[in-house]
């Protein structure tokens, strides 16, 4: 059975993006890119929302990696290699490969999905992020909390659900990030 993780970029007061849909503070260095190589390496199947999946369709493209550093041309063929399923009832095709899209989020098939996987499973965006929360699908939480505060905009989880969390993993980045991983032990 495979286990889905949320994992984000948030910063210190809690957001993916500032109120101007800015994340540029939480673009990450090599050491803090590696870490993301890693956790990715994990997933077989990523689950994005329609803006999550637009933001990281860049991977598929190698115009832009030619002079880019290893570890973020090494992201681009962990990207590649996984799975992903698009939840949106707005977008006609995707440009990408091994991509389906769904119209809508249903929490069944996303059972489903992680009893038959053999690999972890991820979510991608704050919404969707939310959606699985409500359903109880989560089973871990990374969250890379940067040394930011930009006073509003996008929150990084779910404002109206209570779950009891068990700190599984810290590691500090030398840069100032802080990396958290979270058991999601219940939901109330």
């Amino acid at each position: 059975m495979g286990t889905l993780v949320y994992a984000a970029n948030t910063s210190l007061d809690g957001y993916v993006e500032d109120a101007t849909g800015s994340f540029d503070w939480s673009v990450p260095d090599d050491e803090l890119h590696a870490f993301w190589n890693e956790h990715e390496r994990q997933v077989g199947t990523s689950l994005y929302g329609r803006r999550m999946f637009e933001t990281m369709r860049v991977w598929e493209d190698d115009a832009w990696l030619a002079d880019a550093p290893a570890v973020v041309r090494e992201y681009a063929v962990i990207w590649r290699d996984a799975d992903k399923v698009v939840y949106s009832s707005t977008l006609d095709e995707v440009s990408t490969a091994r991509t389906r899209i769904e119209r809508r989020f249903d929490a069944d098939a996303v059972r489903a999905l992680k009893e038959s996987s053999q690999a972890g499973l991820s979510v991608g965006g704050a919404a969707l992020g939310a959606e699985a929360f409500r359903h109880g699908l989560v089973d871990e939480c990374v969250l890379v909390v940067h040394p930011v505060i930009v006073g509003g905009g996008k929150p990084a989880l779910p404002r109206d659900v209570r779950l009891d969390l068990e700190l599984l993993d810290s590691r500090r980045f030398p840069a100032g990030p802080i990396a958290l991983r979270y058991a999601v032990r219940s939901a109330h």
